[in-house]
């Protein structure tokens, strides 16, 4: 890790537009990476020996304008977790790609205005930091943060998670998975 400041930080010049908020130390690196995921029926897996981690549950998926595609999460996790028949407070492990921090935070109000709950954002949200902290690489990122998630519900032995990402064009991505360790 580089040694930092805030002094630094706020130095930074804004990325996109002239007194702009995002800046390269508020928002994730573009990064190399790899990282897979097996689908398959629990049977399937056992039939190949492997130790099934976790259950998909459901998937919500949505459509804003592009200008404000960060948003979208906001709207794709609650039809995910009303299709799955559950609440946040159900949820132990909520993880949201953050291409930028504003992003998330603008995700995380409009989210608890949807469903008038109140996150736990030390607790819950993005417990081991974000693409900020992991890096953000194309291709790579939506199973990132599957096997995060998978992999905190295990170690906390919780029942519950999500994963949801923005997607270029306005599009938002959820996915409700139940932890088959537990």
């Amino acid at each position: 890790p580089r040694e930092t400041s805030l002094e630094a930080l706020a130095a930074l010049p804004p990325a996109f537009i002239p007194n702009g908020t995002v800046t390269a130390g508020n928002a994730s690196g573009r990064n190399d990476g790899a990282a897979f995921v097996l689908m398959m029926s629990k049977e399937k897996a056992l039939e190949l020996g492997y130790a099934p981690l976790a259950k998909w549950l459901s998937g919500g998926d949505i459509g804003v304008d592009p200008k404000i595609m960060g948003i979208a999460p906001a709207y794709a996790i609650p039809q995910a977790l009303m299709r799955a028949g559950l609440k946040l407070a159900d949820i132990e492990v909520m993880e949201c790609n953050e291409a930028f921090a504003v992003q998330n935070l603008a995700v995380i109000k409009e989210l608890e205005r949807q469903t008038g709950e109140k996150i736990d954002l030390e607790r819950n949200w993005n417990p081991n930091g974000g693409a900020i902290a992991y890096g953000h690489p194309n291709g790579a990122s939506g199973a990132r943060i599957c096997l995060l998630t998978m992999k905190e519900l295990i170690r906390r032995g919780g029942k519950y998670g999500f994963f949801s990402s923005c997607c270029g064009g306005g599009l938002g991505v959820a996915t409700v998975i139940e932890n088959l360790r537990f």
